[in-house]
């Protein structure tokens, strides 16, 4: 016969037992994206591990304001972001914890990832140099830098400085060049503008197919939605626009590159099924979803991918700089852009 200290440490076991299964049945998500393709990424997921996704969907502002809210009580386990400055405001407030995945070390560029492992991109977003093909040759706008010279007075569109995107690319640009030819380049930029920054990437594209502007900055994409359009007037816009990787000569830094990335919040309940989820973002099932369905480059490089445009747009090479300098600069990034005065 048992003893009844037996009896309930056989119970206590039981129940942890019990406990332990059904975590490995479920993650928190908090996402910030919001396109309809990446129901088949997280069914696919689930299909594969058993593992129940349950989603709380909404803008990245709302989301961190959240999980701030939530603080040790916080259920989430993942949050789930478009562009490195995001991460990196979540990582500044302490949201994130390290991981240790030989999967992510081996699969996700050094370079695409936070140094310590505190979050990890899974998706590449470059941001290019669109352009009218009846007014402009490819090779007359090659670089970034090329944008500040005054041949494009009156000739460029952009959205608002404002804006994480642009954020981002002036980032990269003082990461890379300094504060004051950033702040240079800004400047030049900023007065050869064809009008002030209005609209998002699409409506650059629009205006450049339209002939308000002769070039833009955008995100390829944008651009890869119209080219895929069903849309006769989108496919038309796509079509009378080239598109332009800069800095890719010889020797150059390649083209600024952001990222779709998540990291596993430090009060996650179910860590272990976190950087499991995290492991599959990297796999070359997840990262063609990721191409595939919303016209995004792979971060793991050499994936085979089945999009038309992206593939017409051929490759690219990167600039190599850690991705985390995007949100470290950005404070610095919208003081020169107020500076001059790129609204």
């Amino acid at each position: 016969m048992k003893s009844p200290l037996k009896s309930l440490c056989a119970i206590a076991l039981a129940l942890a037992s019990l406990g332990a299964s059904a975590q490995e049945k479920v993650i928190n998500l908090y996402s910030s994206r919001h396109y309809n393709t990446d129901e088949a990424l997280y069914n696919n997921f689930t299909k594969q591990t058993g593992i129940k996704i349950n989603r709380i969907e909404a803008g990245e502002d709302p989301l961190i304001e959240r999980i701030r809210n939530e603080g040790e009580r916080s259920p989430a386990d993942i949050l789930l972001t478009v562009d490195a400055g995001r991460l990196w405001r979540a990582e500044q407030m302490g949201f994130f914890q390290p991981v240790k995945s030989a999967t992510l070390d081996a699969r996700i560029p050094a370079s695409l990832h936070h140094p310590d492992g505190l979050w990890y991109g899974f998706s590449i977003r470059a941001r290019v140099i669109a352009y009218d093909k009846s007014k402009v040759k490819p090779g007359d706008v090659a670089r970034y830098e090329d944008l500040a010279a005054p041949k494009w007075k009156g000739k460029i569109c952009v959205r608002s400085g404002g804006h994480v995107y642009n954020l981002s690319l002036l980032s990269g640009l003082i990461g890379s060049l300094g504060e004051a030819k950033a702040e240079a380049w800004a400047k030049a930029v900023s007065a050869n503008l064809a009008r002030e920054p209005k609209g998002g990437d699409s409506d650059q594209l629009k205006s450049v197919a339209a002939g308000e502007c002769e070039v833009a900055l955008v995100n390829t994409y944008y651009y890869a939605r119209l080219a895929r359009s069903s849309r006769p007037d989108e496919k038309a816009i796509a079509d009378k626009i080239g598109i332009v990787y800069p800095n890719q000569a010889e020797g150059d830094r390649g083209t600024h590159v952001n990222i779709s990335g998540a990291g596993v919040l430090k009060n996650a309940p179910n860590r272990d099924n976190a950087i499991r989820f995290l492991d599959y973002l990297a796999s070359d099932e997840a990262q063609r979803y990721f191409a595939d369905g919303n016209n995004e480059w792979t971060a793991v490089p050499n994936v085979t991918v089945n999009n038309p445009a992206l593939n017409a747009l051929g490759k690219f090479r990167y600039d190599g700089q850690n991705v985390a300098t995007l949100g470290k600069n950005q404070p610095l990034a919208q003081k020169v852009f107020d500076r001059v005065g790129w609204k």
